[in-house]
């Protein structure tokens, strides 16, 4: 998604992409230049603070930040819960701080969330906890771990990746206000089933029947996502933030809380 989305803002100005994979910055740097856009690579670990720092201070040597896509991110099938919220959660905290300090008016900042991250009734989220990542991330991360731990191992993962991606969606409503006082935008974006790596990695632990559910039956094409997340990172919706924009196929909208159970299940 994060390099569909570069060849799209790619279009209209400079990029400056990042991952904690030099072998595979460098492969989508050269993909990128062959399309005629003019990039810049960094390598940054989005769970290192000070990395995160020195990613956001190369950002500004490079001109003026118009936006910043924050698309990092794991799923249950990739690693343990500690890991899933230490990148998903705890990484989106320390990227969303390093870019206020340089935010300008102007500036958008869109995280990718989860449909999965729908799917926490709002009475069950624990926003109590994830009022600690405005104050101390290292607490944060060990109230969600904890909760997860209450679990079988097998089913922490699962648990982990809701939990990190409804927190995303809380997260950026609850800075929003802090970046519009500078006049930059704060928005989240919820994906669905993707057609990318991770995407297929879920197939059959729950993406699969999500896009059976959906109105359009089918995954999605990553460039499909990255319009929305290129749109929502440029100057045209310049009055959006503070919300969650929900893109995955109709899953959301045709399922019913049996659904959601039968999800969970599978998984």
């Amino acid at each position: 998604m994060g390099l569909a989305t570069a060849h799209v803002i790619g279009r209209e100005r400079a990029v400056l992409i990042s991952d904690l994979d030099r072998e595979r910055l460098e492969a989508a740097e050269c993909e990128l230049i062959a399309a005629g856009v003019e990039c810049t690579t960094a390598v940054c670990d989005i769970t290192d603070r000070q990395s995160v720092r020195r990613l956001a201070e190369r950002a500004q040597q490079l001109g003026t930040v118009t936006s910043v896509v924050h698309t990092a991110g794991v799923s249950p099938s990739m690693g343990s819960a500690e890991m899933i919220l230490r990148i998903n959660a705890v990484g989106t905290v320390l990227v969303n701080n390093a870019f206020y300090e340089i935010a300008e008016a102007g500036m958008a900042v869109v995280n990718v969330s989860s449909v999965a991250g729908h799917q926490l009734p709002g009475a069950l989220a624990p926003t109590r906890r994830y009022r600690h990542s405005l104050t101390d991330v290292d607490r944060f991360h060990s109230d969600l771990l904890s909760m997860c731990n209450l679990l079988p191992r097998t089913m922490r993962p699962q648990l982990a990746y809701v939990l990190s991606k409804n927190f995303v969606i809380w997260y950026s409503k609850a800075i929003a206000g802090r970046f519009g006082g500078k006049g930059a935008r704060v928005v989240s974006v919820s994906p669905g089933s993707f057609d990318t790596p991770m995407g297929k990695l879920e197939e059959d632990a729950g993406a699969g029947a999500l896009t059976q559910l959906g109105a359009l039956k089918r995954f999605g094409k990553p460039a499909e996502i990255a319009e929305l997340l290129a749109f929502c990172s440029s100057d045209r919706p310049g009055y959006l933030t503070g919300a969650d924009i929900v893109c995955d196929g109709g899953g959301l909208a045709a399922m019913t809380f049996a659904d959601m159970l039968r999800l969970a299940r599978s998984r």
